[in-house]
Order: structure tokens, then sequence, then C-alpha cells
């Protein structure tokens, strides 16, 4: 049971994620986080995705997320958008999901924002 609106709760993790705040994201996390990148690999649990985030982080220094769209399903969140690595690459559509579980991030899920995954999606 969430006490709080899912999407505010992906909201703040996003933030977290553009500011580059570790301390920020791991009070977001579930114990048992899992993050899931677009080619199915899952990462978990929250302390091995702290200590990914500070690699990546440090690999990618200009990253951040742009979202254009955001919606919730009860516990799943929706967000059309995209990735910013830098700017000789500003723009990666993304789609990411979010599932809130008592009030924390129990997984972070990216996809290729393509026709198929909108279709799988039921995002229209």
């Amino acid at each position: 049971m969430n006490t709080r609106d899912p999407k505010l709760i992906t909201l703040l993790f996003n933030e977290c994620i553009n500011h580059q705040d570790l301390n920020g994201l791991s009070s977001l996390m579930a114990d048992d986080h899992a993050f899931i990148d677009r080619d199915g690999s899952v990462h978990q649990p929250r302390q091995m995705m702290v200590d990914g985030w500070r690699e990546f982080f440090k690999q990618f220094p200009e990253y951040h997320n742009i979202f254009n769209r955001i919606e919730s399903r009860e516990n799943l969140v929706l967000i059309l958008g995209h990735g910013h690595w830098s700017e000789k690459n500003p723009y990666d559509p993304v789609i990411w999901t979010s599932t809130i579980v008592h009030d924390l991030v129990h997984e972070w899920r990216i996809y290729d924002d393509t026709p198929e995954n909108r279709k799988r999606l039921n995002l229209v």
C-alpha cells in the first residue's frame, strides 16, 4: 500500500538521477530494488544499484532524463521522454516504468521508445 502518489515518488527518484544524488536514490529504493535495462538484464538489490549509479555518473557526468509524459496505473508509473547522455548524444527516446511499493521504487525499467513497446505498454 502506498501513502503517497506513485507519480510523485517517480518524479523524486528522477530528480535524484538528474542531480546525481546517491543518498536520495538509495532512500527511495526498496531493499530488493531492481533496475531492468533495455536488454532485459536485471540488476539488484539496492546496494548494488547505488554502486552501479555511482559508476554510471562517473562515466556519464552530463546524463539526465527529460520526461514529456507521465501517467500512473495504480502502483505502475509509465513515462515517455528521452535521456540526454551528452552534447554529442542529446536525444535518446525512452520509455521508463517504475513500480512503487510501500512508497519506494521497487522496480525501475527502461525500454526503447518504439511502436512495439508503446503498444505492449498500452501507451497510445
